[in-house]
């Protein structure tokens, strides 16, 4: 199933139920890309516009990299139910034999690095969309600046969401050393970019 070509309502459905898939990753990288769409709303708001003349190159730059990350967190939303289906079988492998409970660590231990890394690379598109929001409220049209706002503590929220989604499976890693990596990278995105994307949303909100 494609998550990203659903219904809204059918997504929704979907996610509450008690199927495996969708999940919190998928969720945070569809949450991820209705963000960066706000902030893209603004720059193409702004196209045009004789009063941002002087910034038009900055804004159809902007805009085009809003569209890959827009495209890159729905193709991301459907990784994410992707990996965790070898995971989900894992859990069921018998481990009653020494040789079952190897054949087990070993599909568990590809599954679990798996299933950490796209959250992560979903967390890193975060980060980007947070510093594309930083560039539309400074130069994007000022008729939509709330937008900027709501595009950036979305991407915050999708960026701490899909933290989670790290940290719940580096827990349970066998490889510390791979854990501890993930745990780092994903802490050192979340101390960074939650900060800068309250500063953003601040900024936005002084000028009402």
């Amino acid at each position: 199933m494609s998550f990203s070509k659903l219904s809204c309502e059918a997504f929704v459905e979907v996610l509450a139920s008690k199927e495996p898939v969708p999940g919190g990753g998928g969720a945070a990288s569809l949450v991820g890309a209705i963000g960066m769409a706000l902030g893209n709303m603004v720059g193409s708001l702004t196209v045009g516009k004789k009063k941002y003349a002087d910034v038009q190159e900055d804004i159809i730059r902007l805009k085009g990299e809003s569209d890959a990350l827009q495209k890159d967190f729905l193709h991301l939303m459907q990784r994410d139910a992707e990996v965790f289906e070898p995971l989900s079988k894992a859990y069921g492998m018998p481990r009653e034999t020494p040789q079952e409970q190897e054949a087990r660590a070993k599909v568990m231990a590809t599954a679990l690095k798996e299933c950490a890394a796209v959250p992560l690379e979903i967390m890193e598109k975060c980060c980007a969309a947070i510093d594309l929001h930083e560039e539309f409220a400074a130069k994007g049209t000022a008729i939509a600046i709330s937008d900027v706002g709501c595009g950036v503590i979305c991407c915050k929220a999708a960026l701490q969401a899909a933290s989670l989604n790290v940290f719940i499976n580096t827990k349970i890693m066998e490889d510390r050393a791979l854990a501890e990596a993930c745990n780092k990278k994903a802490n050192d995105m979340l101390n960074k970019y939650t900060a800068k994307a309250d500063e953003i949303f601040a900024g936005v909100a002084a000028r009402f």
